[in-house]
């Protein structure tokens, strides 16, 4: 059989699958799943074009690492193909533990367990399935290969992943500020003692992607309408796991059911396979199937928050760059409280209220290293005579509030 396949992606054109392993990877029904996990979520209730999946970014990011890993031969720093492929091995699986929805509702199906954590357990599972060939692609994602280079194309403030979601996102939304120069950012990448460095003659570019960053993150991921949807949906799977703990019959497909039923933790997914088995069968379709039964359901909170969901009548949401006054808050539940025939305890699931924050550059964590013409290795935000990387790198907060529209005007 002819692994040397090719994907025509909308973003960057023809994608090249270099290996055997790379392809076997890309068949395997874990990674399969991704097709049926969209990348932003909700966010097409917003963005209509935002149809994307987990499937589409994990292709383009393997492709961005070939570009980074080729760029970086290119300069005279030694590259074995065995690393090579190994590091496009762990871009390709970086995701692979996500669950429905992406990241609205990873806390909300599970019980402190990061899909990250997911990602390096499945890995390890294919790893034992492919007879330990993954081994490298594992060190390079833990961080535990001594070449930190690579760690940091996969995950760090300037890796391939975000290079290539902002992208896609930016493509499939229609937002154009989120577009970057990724080609040109990749060419500038070079290493310095065994870690990621930019070449001096790439602030710009540095500066171009972090604010491009902060534009998407306010435009897009945490837009106040999709902020809404998340925050119902979260309410919707948190109500029918509390049904379901209460011995309430609440359909929903086997594998979905198992999760609300459950409350479980990453240890529970390693001491029983059969919990995995489960996770990777479990994809978006499970929920909106919940979903769409649940809208029929005799509880007034799951019907209610089911039917505004599939019929796209979203919670109005008030920002607010400070807390919100307890006595307003106190005022919007004793009216959705009046106007639902809600209990007291139950007011939180439609006045939900919390906070998001964003900061483009984190001068604090993991730096975005510039190697300057006489080749020191300084920080971005000392390298650039720009104010704009010190300004990216303040985080930035907004407080909301979430209620049904009805009582908006009471």
């Amino acid at each position: 059989m002819n692994k040397k396949k090719i994907f025509n992606d909308p973003v960057y054109g023809f994608i090249t699958v270099p290996s055997e392993l790379l392809f076997d990877i890309i068949q395997h029904p874990y990674f399969q799943r991704l097709r049926r996990i969209k990348q932003l979520g909700l966010t097409e209730f917003v963005y209509p074009g935002a149809l994307h999946t987990r499937f589409h970014h994990a292709l383009g990011a393997m492709h961005l690492m070939s570009i980074a890993l080729q760029s970086l031969s290119s300069k005279d720093n030694l590259i074995s193909d065995k690393e090579c492929e190994a590091s496009m091995a762990a871009i390709l699986l970086h995701d692979v533990g996500h669950g429905p929805f992406s990241h609205a509702l990873e806390h909300a199906i599970f019980d402190q367990v990061p899909h990250e954590q997911i990602s390096l357990h499945i890995m390890e599972l294919l790893n034992v399935e492919f007879g330990g060939r993954l081994q490298l692609a594992i060190d390079i994602f833990t961080d535990r290969y001594e070449r930190r280079f690579f760690h940091q194309l996969v995950s760090s403030q300037l890796d391939v992943d975000r290079l290539d979601y902002l992208n896609r996102d930016s493509f499939y939304t229609g937002v154009s500020e989120g577009k970057i120069g990724a080609d040109r950012l990749l060419k500038m990448l070079n290493v310095a003692d065994d870690h990621l460095v930019v070449e001096e003659k790439g602030i710009y570019s540095i500066e171009s992607f972090l604010v491009s960053r902060r534009l998407m993150y306010w435009q897009v991921y945490m837009h106040k309408t999709v902020t809404s949807a998340e925050q119902m949906v979260m309410k919707i799977m948190q109500r029918a796991r509390e049904l379901t703990q209460r011995g309430e019959d609440v359909p929903a497909s086997a594998n979905l059911q198992f999760f609300l039923r459950e409350s479980l933790s990453i240890l529970d997914f390693e001491r029983d396979p059969g919990i995995m088995r489960r996770f990777v069968s479990l994809d978006d379709y499970d929920v909106w199937g919940g979903i769409k039964a649940w809208a029929e359901h005799p509880d007034s909170i799951l019907s209610y928050l089911s039917t505004c969901l599939l019929e796209r009548r979203l919670f109005k949401i008030l920002l607010s760059p400070t807390p919100f006054d307890q006595d307003l808050l106190l005022g919007i539940k004793e009216l959705a409280q009046d106007h639902f025939a809600l209990a007291p305890e139950d007011a939180h699931y439609l006045v939900v209220e919390g906070k998001i924050s964003n900061n483009a550059y984190e001068a604090t964590g993991e730096n975005i290293n510039v190697l300057t013409k006489s080749s020191q290795v300084v920080d971005v935000a000392e390298a650039s005579d720009l104010p704009n990387i010190q300004a990216l790198s303040k985080k930035v907060e907004k407080y909301y509030v979430c209620y049904p529209k009805e009582i908006a005007g009471l």
